[in-house]
């Protein structure tokens, strides 16, 4: 009697958890159209509130350029809080559209800051460049438009833009080096065109039975007659080396920056046919040989 009664109880129990699941499952399945209606009207305005926070974004960047420029800021120096307000304001609204999903930012950051030395550690190289990039803003090793050589990887070319963690440079041939700042700011560089003047010079090689005197005569007045050539800074013609072919003749004067390579080719060209003009020779090299002993005929 008492299992009878117990197997009904059990069956009147299952009965009802069968009904409650039917039931839920009923009202998953009802609810289901709306709850779908309502994810996609939330996805539609976060799309929408994107795209007009982008625009928000070009906003904000385009007004801080302008005003930096008429505050007559380095260009470069423009670039690097473009930069920096840009990656900004995109967290600041990727963490918005999170919380509008229900996502706490409080709780983001709170992840984010007991992972901190975890992110640190991921992130170091990247912490380091950013750095960088405001060591060379400070200090000024060089700026937008100049032409440097970096030091550990003999990679060179002008400066195109100062970004938050990368400088970009242009080379002679339009191709375009990506060098990261922590790098450029730790390491040796040259800046070529750091200064407003600088020195050309050229090795001519003549004759040893040539007139010495008069070769340099005629460099010098090479010199002389080009307009690029500073004419207040030194201009010299000098025996640079005495080689085995030639007379090492060397050509050294002061170009400004611009005028520099143009100028460079230019002189070079006018040595050489200022040279033939006055018959002086420039010799190719030359080995003499000489044999010792009978050579034999075959």
């Amino acid at each position: 009697m008492v299992e009878c009664m117990t197997s009904i109880v059990g069956n009147i129990v299952y009965s009802m958890t069968m009904m409650d699941q039917y039931d839920a499952i009923k009202t998953f399945w009802s609810s289901l159209p709306e709850k779908i209606l309502n994810l996609g009207v939330r996805i539609l305005l976060a799309v929408v509130c994107f795209l007009i926070g982008t625009q928000l974004i070009k906003l904000v960047r385009k007004i801080t350029q302008k005003s930096m420029s008429r505050a007559n800021v380095e260009l470069g120096a423009i670039q690097f809080v473009d930069s920096f307000v840009k990656a900004a304001l995109y967290v600041l609204l990727v963490l918005m559209l999170a919380s509008s999903f229900g996502v706490d930012a409080a709780s983001i950051v709170a992840v984010l800051g007991s992972a901190g030395v975890a992110i640190g550690l991921a992130v170091q190289g990247s912490l380091s460049n950013l750095a960088g990039g405001v060591l060379i803003l400070m200090l000024k090793p060089f700026k937008v438009g100049d032409y440097i050589k970096e030091g550990t990887d003999g990679k060179e070319g002008t400066v195109q833009e100062i970004q938050i963690f990368y400088t970009k440079l242009s080379t002679p041939d339009n191709q375009m080096i990506i060098l990261p700042n922590g790098n450029l700011a730790n390491s040796s560089l040259v800046n070529v065109t750091a200064q407003e003047f600088r020195r050309m010079d050229i090795k001519v090689g003549i004759s040893y039975k040539a007139d010495l005197k008069k070769a340099k005569e005629v460099l010098l007045q090479v010199l002389q007659e080009d307009d690029a050539v500073q004419k207040d800074k030194d201009m010299l013609v000098f025996v640079d080396e005495l080689g085995s072919s030639s007379v090492i003749l060397g050509v050294r004067c002061w170009l400004s920056q611009e005028d520099f390579w143009p100028g460079k080719w230019r002189i070079t060209e006018n040595c050489k046919l200022k040279l033939d003009e006055n018959k002086i020779e420039i010799p190719y090299n030359q080995l003499d040989v000489h044999l010792d002993g009978k050579i034999e005929e075959y």
